[in-house]
């Protein structure tokens, strides 16, 4: 028997026997049904996620950065993950970066056949500046990928922190790094198309990983993205309002306001709440690492 026969990903869903032969609407259905189990499967793994958080959280504030590292659907998930952190949270583009087997063109087009080479995934991460400071996430929903197992091998010979996100029990993956995240959707809708539960459930985690760590960061007061940049009208709007709901203020006045503060949401915050100036409240901004809760 063929040894990835015997992964999760791999298993036949005995709910979706003969989905070809259905109406739409119950093929949609059963769809629907497979995917409620993805919040649990990764619900079952937050103690994980949240010990991968703080790790990325203490390196960030030392200096390191985030690195997702994939092939096919699990790189370009990690791909998606990280271009969405500058506009969410005006994070600096090398804060989190995403490789995918194949460079960029694989984002568009299938490039499967390089996730073999455990050398060319080593090759690749060393190639991005990769350092001991920073950390880095193999996503393989398999847990077997070679190019993310040897660019987990490279990661730790430099003496970085690692963190695995795959979709199977016990995979080599979570055997390879320090902290291992392994939610367990179940066996697929259309068997081994991991584009679909697994894809979901590995975008869930992602997700959590990078806004748990820019929420500890401080990137976020109340559920609020204080660290928004009004660059357009729409930005702009967001901004007042930001300001206006943190403050009290009419947004009229927290306009006026913003753009006494140089039109930084997190300035304009601490100033009414904290009733400073621009000057000491960048400066309280500035001894707790941007945290609006703390500086106030």
């Amino acid at each position: 028997m063929s040894p990835l026969a015997s992964l999760l990903t791999e298993q036949v869903n005995s709910e979706s026997a003969g989905i070809d032969s259905m109406p739409t609407e119950e093929v949609l259905r059963i769809i629907n049904l497979e995917d409620r189990k993805v919040a649990d499967a990764v619900g079952r793994e937050i103690s994980a996620i949240a010990r991968a958080v703080d790790r990325i959280v203490a390196a960030i504030e030392n200096g390191g950065r985030v690195f997702y590292i994939g092939a096919g659907t699990s790189g370009r998930l990690g791909v998606l993950d990280a271009a969405e952190c500058p506009p969410t949270f005006n994070a600096a583009p090398e804060t989190v970066q995403g490789i995918i087997a194949g460079g960029e063109a694989a984002l568009s087009r299938s490039t499967e056949s390089t996730e073999d080479d455990p050398a060319t995934g080593a090759h690749d991460l060393v190639s991005r500046g990769f350092t001991h400071k920073d950390v880095l996430v193999g996503i393989a929903a398999s847990g077997r990928t070679p190019y993310v197992l040897g660019a987990v091998a490279e990661a730790k010979r430099l003496g970085a922190s690692t963190i695995g996100v795959s979709c199977t029990p016990n995979s080599e993956l979570s055997r390879a790094v320090e902290i291992a995240i392994a939610p367990l959707p179940g066996p697929e809708v259309i068997t081994g198309s991991t584009r679909m539960k697994a894809g979901t459930a590995t975008k869930l985690v992602l997700n959590m990983l990078t806004t748990g760590s820019f929420i500890r960061l401080g990137y976020v007061f109340g559920n609020l993205m204080v660290n928004v940049q009004p660059k357009n009208q729409k930005l702009a709007d967001r901004a007042r309002r930001i300001v206006a709901q943190s403050t009290g203020l009419t947004e009229e006045a927290a306009g006026k306001l913003l753009a006494d503060a140089g039109n930084s949401v997190r300035t304009a915050i601490v100033m009414k709440r904290a009733a400073v100036g621009k000057d000491e409240a960048e400066q309280r901004l500035a001894r707790v690492r941007g945290r609006v809760s703390l500086a106030i």
